[in-house]
């Protein structure tokens, strides 16, 4: 009887310590793996971090780059629409100033009659104050060379007193707006006589040496005195 009651149980204990040992087995090998496959996570690890950092170092240096081009294109677009504005304003500034010039030349005139007094002389003088304050500036003086760019001749003539094309005088004066020409100096010029030898450094420096000493005689002579 003791055999018959034990052999039913013969192969299900079987069974079940095959399941048991399929089980260990399965278990020991899901153990092992992580322990196999760990070193070629740190080995691969720094190889792909590495291209990670490289690519996203590349990304910065390009985004620094486009930024840096746009605000080059930005401050060069400030300065010239700060220069077109400064164009404008200019040519406002001028074209209002040359319309008040023939006023100031009345003025000018009336001041050389000594008919500049009493108020219109103060309405006068803050009139030309204003224009100056405006940048108005005025020129064109006796002696100095022809400047075809900033004088009109209307008359001429010759002259052996100088050695180049000199304004000997000025019918009306010039003025200017900075560096531009509201209206150019009307003047006179006289030219070298035809034919007139041209002064060397030798007898310039002659008739300078010339000059000093009769000076220093009529000092010798005053101290003698």
């Amino acid at each position: 009887m003791t055999d018959d009651a034990t052999s039913p149980l013969g192969p299900e204990g079987a069974a079940s310590d095959a399941a048991k040992a399929d089980a260990d087995e399965a278990a020991a090998r899901a153990a092992e793996a992580p322990s196999t496959e760990a070193p070629s996570g740190p080995e691969g690890a720094p190889a792909a971090g590495g291209g990670a950092e490289e690519a996203l170092r590349r990304q910065v240096a390009e985004r620094t780059a486009d930024l840096q081009r746009l605000q080059a294109e930005y401050q060069n677009y400030r300065k010239r629409v700060e220069r077109d504005r400064q164009t404008v304003r200019e040519a406002a500034v001028a074209g209002v100033l040359q319309d008040l010039l023939p006023v100031i030349d009345d003025i000018g005139r009336a001041r050389e009659h000594g008919e500049l007094v009493g108020g219109f002389k103060s309405v006068a003088e803050s009139l030309e104050s204003v224009a100056a304050k405006m940048g108005l500036a005025q020129y064109g003086k006796e002696g100095e060379p022809f400047d075809p760019t900033i004088h009109e001749a209307l008359m001429h003539s010759y002259s052996a007193e100088v050695t180049e094309t000199t304004c000997v005088q000025i019918l009306q004066p010039g003025y200017r707006l900075g560096e531009r020409v509201i209206r150019p100096a009307r003047v006179a010029v006289a030219e070298p006589q035809p034919g007139a030898p041209a002064p060397s450094a030798s007898s310039a420096a002659a008739d300078e040496a010339g000059e000093e000493g009769a000076e220093g005689g009529q000092q010798a002579g005053s101290d003698a005195e």
